[in-house]
């Protein structure tokens, strides 16, 4: 079978367009890294060209995680109902639903320059691999995290020509947020994964999940002020990292006991801690930036 206009719902929802958390965690950074990168209002092209990527690059990130995975979501709770599980959707409709999204990702990448290309290439790779790590390593959000922060490398180049110290630092911290994030978000199938012989860092920090949530988003608020003590941010860019450790606290009085829900909500909840940064960044490098 190959795709038909007529079973767009489902394709829709393979992609998880019903569900955009995974678009603004991956927007919010890239928007950080084009503003900071620019020094203020990024250049029109590379804010609509990269939005749209992250768009693609999510939906096509979400259909072959689901590929890799139809075997094994129906024994989850939360994603039992998912297309390939209930079968409204092949395995080859989806092997090319996810060609199509890269081509479309190939087509919007080539509008840059060919370093950001060369670039894009580490971000595919990342992209694909990611689904299948959850087999092989208690770590896979490490993998999740690399894949959702290559495009501040990538927004980073395409703006200004090289990757200076602080787009390595960014990426850095991006990568220890979404470690922290994806965790709370794998202790809402630890019981399940446990049974059905998925890896993850929730599985791996077992007890100690609270805990290392937490180093990891102290250290990323660490390396975010770094970032910004580099570009010489004023008082609103650091007024959003309080909002951000904010929210992280709200997130651990959610979780303390550690049940399904809260830890989905409080994963949720981080879209909120990368818009508080985004708008902090707007106000300085922006609205202050241009009065």
């Amino acid at each position: 079978m190959t795709l038909t206009l007529q079973n767009f719902p489902h394709y829709a929802k393979l992609m998880r367009l019903d569900k955009p958390i995974g678009i603004y965690l991956l927007l919010w950074p890239t928007l950080w890294a084009l503003m900071l990168a620019a020094g203020g209002m990024p250049p029109l092209k590379e804010l609509i060209l990269f939005s749209l990527g992250v768009v693609v690059m999510r939906s096509a990130g979400c259909v072959i995680n689901d590929y890799a995975d139809r075997h094994v979501d129906g024994a989850v709770k939360r994603t039992n109902e998912r297309p390939l599980v209930a079968g409204h959707v092949t395995e080859r409709e989806a092997l090319q639903l996810f060609s199509a999204l890269i081509l479309i990702a190939f087509l919007i990448v080539l509008q840059l320059s060919w370093a950001t290309i060369l670039l894009s290439c580490v971000a595919l790779l990342l992209a694909s691999a990611y689904p299948f790590m959850k087999r092989y390593t208690y770590l896979p959000q490490a993998v999740l995290g690399a894949a959702y922060g290559w495009a501040i490398p990538m927004a980073v180049m395409a703006v200004r020509g090289d990757i200076p110290a602080w787009g390595w630092l960014l990426f850095v911290a991006n990568l220890l947020w979404t470690i922290a994030y994806d965790t709370m978000y794998a202790m809402v199938d630890r019981d399940d994964d446990v049974i059905i012989g998925i890896k993850s860092s929730a599985i791996l920090f077992g007890r100690m999940d609270k805990l290392i949530v937490a180093l990891l988003e102290v250290i990323t608020l660490l390396l975010l002020a770094a970032v910004f003590m580099l570009n010489n941010l004023g008082v609103f860019a650091y007024a959003g990292l309080v909002g951000a450790a904010a929210l992280f606290i709200h997130q651990h009085y959610n979780i303390r006991h550690r049940q399904r829900e809260a830890c989905f909500k409080a994963f949720l909840d981080n879209h909120y801690v990368g818009l508080v940064i985004a708008l902090g960044l707007i106000m300085d490098l922006i609205v202050l930036g241009q009065a």
